[in-house]
């Protein structure tokens, strides 16, 4: 651990007007540099060694171009890591009794790994990942898209049009209520969203449930999720919202249609999981958002570059984790539009560029203001609204993904909620927010936190609001929007004898046109993916 004048210092660098490196952006960074007989420099930094997850090998030849790899530890609970000098540096890897050396640079391991085109390629016995540049999988639709924002003049107003045109309630689906029944009981702790109007309902939900009746599901109730302990899913539409909770202010009125689309909610008891999240091969970005005008000028992103290097982004889970994963979804927004356009928040902070976290490395700046979603190194998942005092919790995150202004702020309306430029909510070129959309809230009952995500088939930012009151979320944020690749949820049942390959649910059935090979492969598990992603592991 790095003394704490050396933290002090890093502190600042990390603290000036732009940070301008990626190892700027880390504090608690440690480095070690040994030399060899033949004059070669070997230094291994770690980002956070409170972490214990991200490490950097520079191998610099003497009077020759340095070349690097980056580590993850292949087990963050077990092993330390350090370079030591045995014959020449070496690394030393020691955890739960056991201690070994292994320098994978003298006998062509490291190189081997390097040149595997895997995105996890191990060394030192399992012990350590190198992490490889990939290609990140994509839809067409996605690519399409991702095209003409980036070669074409006019390429943002194009895809606009074409969301405008095709895609603004392209995925509304409004399930048909029966004669209201005897209520089924819900999940003890979570209750039932405050509903006035419960009919069954038979969703398009792809998920296999535990006690409905013939498939059917009592509106705002709660049914467990088959061979998935700990999860549950409901369903609703906002027209049944109860009248006490549009009597709270903040939220604009709803119009017919997204007062009768499909909500699908997926809860998690947190008591039975642990979350992380990992960045897509390329979204969401470093450099500078095409909307804000009020940039440094001191570099090509918000903090002073725009490549992650020698970082490298995989859009994968860690193969370590492959047993334990119980669910997937994605992110928040790309970087493009990840910031804001116009209103107050345009004007300073360099626009306010949404900030990210991954293994306790901070790659692009947590800004003020923000929705943010979080985990500490105690294993607490949270969301808040970040402030300049929550600078003082960087030490203690392993994680974190900011996605505008919050939907829900201490149970009710978040205060930008009804203001589409002020709150960065997007759209379709006309400003029209109904539209397909993903989000995320926490729930505290007796206190076990729940993470709830919700899926809205077509719906603006206070609809979103209305249901999350309703579903009695303490604080809820936006996630990302307009198609079912950027709203995807998997849950993944695996075989307890390990005899069967694992099986994978989508929340709604279209998801799986993300699948790479035909749907053949899992998304995020067996396939580097150009999104960024949250992923749930069973405790173990």
């Amino acid at each position: 651990m790095p003394a704490q004048t050396v933290v002090d210092e890093q502190l600042a660098q990390l603290n000036q007007n732009v940070p301008g490196t990626i190892f700027a952006m880390q504090p608690y960074r440690n480095a070690q540099t040994l030399t060899g007989e033949d004059g070669t420099t070997y230094t291994l930094t770690s980002l956070n060694p409170r972490v214990n997850s991200w490490f950097v090998l520079e191998i610099a030849p003497e009077g020759g171009r340095s070349r690097f790899a980056h580590f993850e530890n292949g087990a963050p609970d077990t092993w330390d890591i350090s370079l030591i000098d045995e014959d020449g540096p070496t690394l030393l890897i020691e955890g739960e009794g056991d201690s070994f050396a292994c320098a994978p640079w003298d006998d062509g391991e490291l190189e081997e790994a390097q040149t595997s085109a895997l995105p996890f390629a191990p060394v030192c016995d399992w012990s350590l990942f190198v992490r490889n540049p990939v290609s990140g999988n994509r839809t067409t639709r996605e690519a399409v898209a991702e095209f003409l924002r980036d070669n074409i003049v006019f390429g943002e107003s194009i895809v606009n049009l074409i969301k405008g045109a095709f895609f603004e309630d392209a995925f509304m689906v409004s399930s048909e209520g029966e004669e209201e029944v005897e209520e089924i009981d819900g999940v003890e702790l979570l209750g039932t969203a405050l509903l006035d109007s419960t009919p069954n309902m038979r969703p398009y939900m792809g998920f296999e449930l535990s006690g409905t009746d013939a498939g059917a599901m009592t509106a705002g109730s709660w049914y467990e999720v088959e061979s998935s302990p700990g999860i549950y899913a409901s369903v609703m539409q906002p027209s049944m919202i109860a009248n006490e909770v549009f009597q709270v202010p903040g939220a604009n009125g709803l119009d017919s249609i997204e007062r009768r689309a499909d909500v699908y909610l997926v809860a998690f008891d947190m008591a039975r999981f642990e979350i992380g999240y990992e960045l897509g091969t390329e979204h969401p970005r470093l450099g500078w958002s095409s909307r804000p005008s009020n940039r440094h000028g001191q570099g090509r992103g918000p903090d002073g570059f725009d490549q992650p290097d020698p970082l490298v982004r995989t859009g994968m889970l860690s193969p370590a984790f492959v047993e334990r994963v119980a669910a997937t979804f994605t992110g928040g927004f790309k970087r493009d539009h990840g910031a804001w356009r116009f209103g107050d928040y345009a004007t300073f902070n360099y626009g306010h560029h949404y900030g990210f976290m991954q293994n306790g490395v901070l790659i692009s700046r947590l800004w003020p203001n923000l929705a943010t979603m979080y985990l500490t190194q105690d294993g607490e998942v949270d969301m808040r609204t970040w402030s300049e005092e929550d600078d003082a919790l960087l030490s203690d995150l392993v994680f974190a993904r900011q996605n505008g202004v919050p939907i829900i702020e201490d149970g009710v309306p978040g205060g930008r909620v009804t203001s589409w430029g002020g709150g960065n909510w997007s759209g379709d070129a006309n400003a029209t927010l109904r539209t397909l959309r993903g989000g995320a809230c926490m729930r505290t009952v007796e206190g076990r936190q729940f993470l709830i995500y919700a899926y809205f088939s077509s719906a603006t930012p206070s609809a979103m609001a209305r249901t999350f009151q309703a579903y009695q979320c303490d604080y809820a944020m936006l996630l990302d929007m307009n198609s079912q690749e950027h709203t995807y949820m998997a849950l993944y049942v695996h075989d307890e004898e390990g005899e069967e390959e694992m099986q994978w649910q989508h929340l709604v059935s279209g998801m799986a046109e993300a699948d790479p090979d035909n749907g053949r492969i899992a998304r995020f598990i067996g396939a580097p993916d150009n999104r960024d992603f949250f992923y749930l592991l069973r405790r173990q």
